[in-house]
């Protein structure tokens, strides 16, 4: 069962992410900003990781840099998952290894969850 650790701010929105990803058989955590999203996948060791970038605390572009910077995600696969539209985007945010930048309001849950499927296949 593959493991996705989902870091976003919104309870609604990750919990409905949550149950799509589970009725899947993903095994799913959540997180609802970057520092917590940083200690949660330490433990948990998501095969990919869902985050979203305008989060209070610490931004999603900043606990990419530091899960980076980290040997354990150095390699681990990160969608970004946001309603910020590729061009407002922090720049930078491609060099940091990204697989994928899914803006929420353009795709259905069901298609998000065919998307982390394609990036593990």
């Amino acid at each position: 069962m593959a493991k996705i650790a989902i870091i976003e701010d919104d309870p609604v929105i990750s919990q409905m992410y949550r149950m799509k990803f589970e009725a899947d058989g993903f095994d799913v955590q959540l997180a609802d900003n970057g520092e917590r999203g940083i200690e949660m996948i330490k433990d948990f060791e998501p095969d990919l990781i869902l985050l979203d970038l305008q989060m209070p605390e610490m931004d999603g572009a900043e606990a990419l840099r530091r899960i980076r910077k980290q040997d354990w995600g150095k390699t681990t696969p990160v969608i970004i998952l946001t309603n910020l539209g590729e061009e407002e985007a922090p720049r930078g945010i491609r060099e940091l290894g990204i697989h994928g930048y899914i803006v929420k309001a353009e795709l259905t849950p069901r298609q998000v969850v065919q998307r982390v499927k394609e990036a593990l296949a």
